[in-house]
């Protein structure tokens, strides 16, 4: 049994192909992919950094070739042809067994996300690990493939800091805020502009219970589309004097050729409030007047002091990422050894079935030569049989053991393939088998 990994990501397709290719209802696929011969069971996980199909199979040739066509047909449509067929064949990427099995378990863990500790990819998970089981794609074994990831997952979450520290500057922002304010919950938070930086930063504000929110732009529908979605106001620009002096956190993210919040506007709100004014201004050119920071009571970031603590809040990252890799190569070898103690049971009952075939064949090719009486028949068949458990013990053994670790798959594989057990069994006893010349049979290739 083969676990097999076909896909494409952030890093290999850019997203007007990611979303060519994305499936808005896999569940009827999933189970169209796994009538066909070559698949057995199947995962599909489609978000917009990543279509990712998971397969188990026994002929790992043919369901790389039924993958593609998955891709190419079922995903990309008959005009998944010429240049964008190969656009999709450049950006694909295939993975088998323990790499297969690694990938899965790193994605869950959000250490191959673009933003390395991001919460959205394991619910993203679940849901396709879901959606597969409801459509009855997903068996045995890619079931406790994901609950394996799931819980490493989980355990990234506990033992390292992966996703404490923000990379983008303004979840750094907000970050900033929190350290100054410890609690924001009581707070009032004045957003300047309508982009993508200052949605970013009201989510991050929501998260932290901020629920005070005014958000000023030069288009007010801008702001009143914005403040709609987050529950917060919209102003227009021109009110500025007068939400400064109620606001605690200030994020300015828009565009302009000379500083929107002035000297004056930040002098007169400290003035009359009481407890610091924290600003943030991640505008090019600056929206705020940088003179400001000289004010008592006034913390002003700009955009060079918050790219400088993303970096070594990335930094960060990275060495937690070294801690979490750990964590899924312990937990990947883990699953790793489980599917080797499954795949045990059929090798070693193969492997004994192909023995006593052996044994049986080549006894009943000399007994009737010999003339023996039932008691001495019965000897000979007791002898050949404690010859063919003897020979086996050992290696059995072994193979048992090593199963339950790391690399047993790998084992499995060699004993399979060194028996000839997935091999036809023509050959076995027949008379003309004698290739060493001293009466024994040989096994064809």
């Amino acid at each position: 049994m083969r676990v097999l990994l076909l896909g494409m990501n952030h890093r290999t397709a850019p997203v007007e192909l990611r979303e060519r290719f994305a499936a808005s209802d896999p569940a009827p696929l999933l189970a169209k992919l796994v009538e066909s011969e070559e698949i057995e069971e199947a995962v599909l996980v489609s978000t917009c950094n990543r279509v990712e199909v998971i397969a188990l199979t026994q002929r790992p040739e043919a369901a790389r070739l039924r993958l593609r066509s998955f891709f190419r047909r079922e995903l990309g449509g008959e005009a998944a042809a010429g240049e964008e067929g190969r656009r999709l064949d450049d950006a694909l990427y295939e993975l088998a067994d323990a790499n297969a099995m690694r990938h899965v378990l790193r994605v869950t863990s959000s250490i191959d996300s673009m933003v390395v500790g991001e919460p959205q990819i394991l619910g993203q998970m679940k849901d396709a690990y879901r959606t597969a089981v409801d459509a009855g794609a997903c068996g045995t074994i890619l079931a406790r493939l994901f609950q394996c990831a799931f819980a490493t997952a989980k355990r990234v979450r506990r033992e390292t800091r992966i996703a404490e520290r923000p990379i983008s500057v303004a979840r750094v922002a907000v970050d900033l805020a929190r350290q100054i304010f410890e609690d924001l919950s009581e707070k009032t938070a004045l957003l300047i502009g309508a982009g993508e930086m200052i949605e970013i930063a009201l989510e991050a504000l929501r998260e932290d219970g901020l629920s005070s929110i005014h958000v000023a732009n030069r288009t007010r529908a801008h702001a009143a589309e914005l403040a709609e979605r987050f529950g917060a106001t919209a102003h227009a620009l021109d009110e500025l004097p007068s939400l400064l002096l109620r606001a605690d956190v200030v994020l300015s993210c828009i565009g302009g050729s000379s500083p929107l919040v002035t000297l004056a506007m930040v002098t007169t709100a400290i003035d009359s409030r009481e407890g610091p004014l924290f600003i943030i201004d991640i505008g090019v050119p600056r929206n705020v007047d940088p003179s400001v920071n000289a004010l008592d009571g006034v913390y002003l970031y700009d955009l060079d002091d918050l790219a400088e603590a993303a970096a070594a809040n990335a930094e960060e990252r990275r060495r937690e990422t070294v801690r979490a890799e750990a964590i899924v190569l312990e937990e990947q070898q883990r699953f790793d050894g489980w599917l080797a103690a499954l795949q045990a049971v059929p090798t070693i009952r193969d492997l004994r079935s192909r023995a006593e075939s052996i044994r049986v064949a080549e006894l009943e090719r000399v007994l009737g030569r010999l003339g023996l009486d039932g008691a001495q028949r019965e000897a000979v068949e007791a002898l050949t049989r404690s010859i063919v458990n003897k020979l086996l013990h050992a290696p059995l053994s072994r193979l048992r053991s090593q199963s339950e670790h790391a690399g047993g798959f790998a084992s499995l594989e060699a004993v399979r393939e060194l028996f000839g057990l997935d091999s036809p069994r023509s050959g076995e006893g027949e008379e003309g088998g004698d290739a060493d010349g001293d009466g024994s049979s040989r096994e064809e290739p």
